[in-house]
């Protein structure tokens, strides 16, 4: 059975595709820090189910009732089985690994999802089907996804990938699980009937996987360790950026990226957001910028740089 995307690609002009692909680097690279002032008054099961239950909410009754955009039946079990992998496999992973894994080395986890997406896109298209359409496995394609883990590497450092502890199996096979988890939910998206426009595909996609992890924050009990006095202003101001601008904005440029490029350029994201952090906490943090930062910055640029600028061959004829 051959696997191939269910809506027809196009071309959009080079301005939209580049606010696609800044909403993704710039503003997924902010969250970071957004996360981080969340999860100080809200568990973190509970902070996502409530971030994407609330974004997944808004953006499907503005589609549905303010433009009269309705999915069909048929939709709604595909985007339930993508919002369960990208939400709770991948977010719901990265929160519960955190706790036993050291930050830097989650990073570095979660910087294969583009290796994964190249592999998974390659497995899934039927051999010598298609002559002249280049491979995703292409040398360059593969070398720059190489040169991106090694860049985010040479950016974390041995300190941050190992941390002070000693690092647990099971949350480092976890995080490998999760990272799957979110190529996996992000292909499928390519081949699956979606509800049209892309942000009403992407808010029945966070309604469903926010309902998964509100679920799993009941039954791991977080609800009875929330409280008024943790929960201050900070928090609620970063929760609610990371509704708007992480999930409304973000990840419906996500969604519509996937449905107009490569998967190997979408992934290019997991290279940039780390640098997105580091530069953020120099600019507003005051940390330091570092001669290693900058060697790293430049390696993942370069990545980047190959994976995006590749053209597959027409076909010919």
């Amino acid at each position: 059975m051959r696997l191939h995307p269910a809506s027809t690609s196009h071309h959009p002009p080079a301005l939209e595709l580049a606010a696609g692909f800044a909403a993704i680097y710039f503003v997924w690279g902010s969250t970071f820090l957004a996360i981080r002032v969340a999860v100080e008054g809200m568990p973190p099961f509970l902070m996502a189910g409530t971030r994407f239950l609330s974004a997944g909410a808004f953006l499907y009754v503005w589609r549905r009732w303010g433009h009269g955009e309705k999915p069909e039946p048929r939709h709604w079990p595909g985007a339930a089985l993508v919002g369960t992998l990208l939400f709770m496999g991948c977010n719901g992973a990265v929160t519960w690994s955190e706790q036993r894994v050291p930050s830097g080395l989650t990073a570095l986890m979660l910087a294969t999802i583009p290796l994964w997406m190249v592999l998974l896109d390659a497995m899934s298209r039927p051999r010598g089907s298609s002559p002249g359409v280049a491979s995703p496995l292409n040398a360059r394609v593969m070398t720059g996804v190489v040169l991106g883990i090694a860049g985010l590497a040479i950016l974390l450092g041995p300190g941050k990938l190992l941390g002070s502890r000693e690092l647990e199996p099971m949350g480092a096979v976890v995080l490998l699980g999760g990272s799957i988890c979110w190529a996996t939910g992000s292909l499928i998206s390519r081949w699956i009937p979606q509800a049209r426009p892309s942000a009403l595909a992407a808010g029945m996609q966070m309604l469903t996987g926010g309902a998964v992890l509100l679920l799993a924050s009941t039954a791991t009990g977080e609800l009875s360790r929330v409280t008024s006095a943790a929960l201050g202003v900070r928090a609620i101001l970063a929760l609610l950026y990371l509704i708007v601008f992480g999930s409304v904005i973000g990840f419906t440029a996500y969604t519509w990226l996937l449905s107009v490029t490569s998967p190997a350029r979408v992934s290019t994201y997991a290279f940039v957001n780390p640098v997105i952090a580091v530069l953020l906490g120099w600019v507003l943090a005051g940390e330091p910028l570092s001669a290693r930062t900058l060697l790293a910055s430049a390696v993942i640029v370069v990545a980047v740089a190959m994976i995006i600028s590749f053209r597959p061959a027409p076909s010919p004829g």
